[in-house]
């Protein structure tokens, strides 16, 4: 069925990325009397039975999608190394007071029904039909958000991309052969931790070699990347699916071009361990295309140890008030707004897609010009948004530069990313009690 796949998927993607939602607003357990305890985080435990529960339900998923599951210990050091991360941001996100509040998870929830062809009410009872409970989904996505805010705010937002660096990189790319190919990739990660000794790094690396052996001698990649691999996607079979060559790592890149279709990789070694990657297909760059432009303001304002999420909302509704009885945009905008973009009323410029953060594009695409949204709120605060006219822009040259930036912006942020959750998760306190029984 359909709807179920989209649905499973959706949940996988979610397991996968490292949800622990409920951890937002739980408060640590003083007592358990009958669950185990698997590992303690800081101050927080986290139990046998939440274990089980991600273990049960990753079998699940690689059962439909034909997957042959490794062995139940192996899912479960995985997934219990992965909710000891998620846990660990989850905490660090609740200390900087990032929440998400009812009302924009309901609105989240609206979404992925209507994505759907769902009622909410629909949505609830086909969850509930394939065993996923209701509530326990609901918490799963405020954490997917919380998670995905705490990355724009600790990670994204800081990196920063120079036009030198667009230059040498659109440079790079004319230079060697095949560029504008799309790759459609396997993955394994073997990672390994910060600052690792000669004798950790002598462990993963012989795991890396296994999981290689394995797949050399033709076993099943799925199977082994669910068995070996701590990338997100290693649930799906290690799956990432079609990648423009701008936007693959200079690492993959080079390794990956010499290869034809079902081929695997050396082991690949980078900061964050070891790679093992299979072409599982190849073709020829897309001719350029028209780029849909929106030009938009706004008004914002932040929220932050003065300032309540409640409060800032409010502010905008009083704005927005006003907005809607002729008030003048601009004028608002710089006497309000607390964005660079206010010495301008406000206005942004044209704007392409990907230029903002998902929330703000999300809101402004679904805006007619001349229409005012309802106060958004983004990791940046809260905004008030004005879509003032749309164009489409043959980019060619513009649209280059612009790739280029958002692909080195992904790649520096994947990085980022990935070095700022170690950190994180080095710096926290972690007791593993996998094996007591």
């Amino acid at each position: 069925m359909q709807l179920r796949f989209s649905l499973f998927l959706f949940c996988t993607a979610l397991l996968a990325a490292a949800p622990a939602a409920h951890a937002q607003t739980a408060k640590p357990r003083a007592i358990v009397t009958i669950d185990g305890i698997v590992a303690v985080v800081n101050d927080e435990i986290i139990t046998r039975q939440e274990l089980a529960a991600r273990v049960d339900f990753a079998f699940r998923q690689l059962r439909q999608q034909g997957t042959p599951p490794p062995p139940r210990e192996v899912i479960e050091r995985q997934l219990l190394e992965r909710l000891i991360g998620d846990r660990v941001q989850m905490q660090h996100a609740r200390n900087i007071g990032l929440r998400v509040d009812d009302a924009e998870l309901d609105k989240a929830l609206e979404r992925i029904a209507a994505d759907n062809k769902l009622s909410p009410a629909q949505l609830r009872a086909t969850l509930e039909r394939d065993g996923v409970p209701f509530d326990k989904f609901r918490e799963d996505i405020r954490g997917e958000i919380t998670l995905a805010r705490l990355r724009e705010r600790e990670v994204a937002q800081k990196i920063v991309i120079t036009e030198s660096e667009i230059d040498n990189f659109i440079q790079s790319q004319q230079a060697q052969p095949g560029r504008g190919d799309e790759f459609n990739v396997s993955h394994v990660l073997v990672s390994v931790p910060e600052n690792a000794s000669p004798e950790q790094l002598q462990t993963r690396r012989a795991r890396a070699e296994q999981a290689l052996a394995q797949l050399k001698g033709g076993a099943d990649f799925r199977q082994v990347a669910a068995a070996f691999s701590d990338a997100p996607e290693a649930l799906q079979g290690g799956l990432l699916g079609w990648r423009e060559s701008e936007r693959l790592p200079t690492l993959f890149l080079e390794a990956l071009r010499p290869l034809q279709a079902g081929q695997l990789t050396d082991l690949l070694r980078s900061p964050n361990g070891f790679h093992i990657l299979r072409l599982n297909e190849r073709r020829g760059g897309q001719a350029p295309i028209m780029v849909q432009q929106t030009r938009a303001r706004h008004i914002l304002i932040k929220t932050n140890e003065l300032v309540s999420e409640t409060e800032a909302r409010n502010r905008l509704l009083a704005l927005k008030e006003r907005l809607d009885n002729k008030a003048d945009f601009g004028e608002l905008a710089r006497a309000n707004s607390e964005d660079s973009s206010a010495s301008r009323g406000g206005d942004l410029g044209w704007l392409n897609a990907g230029d903002t953060v998902p929330e703000f594009e999300q809101a402004m695409n679904a805006l007619k010009p001349g229409e005012i949204s309802a106060p958004v709120r983004s990791p940046f605060g809260w905004h008030v948004i004005e879509v003032l006219e749309r164009r489409s822009q043959d980019m060619t040259r513009e649209g280059q530069r612009m790739n280029a930036r958002q692909a080195l912006r992904e790649r520096k942020t994947d990085e980022a990313y990935q070095e700022w959750v170690r950190q994180l998760r080095d710096s926290a306190y972690v007791e593993q009690r996998l094996e007591e029984r």
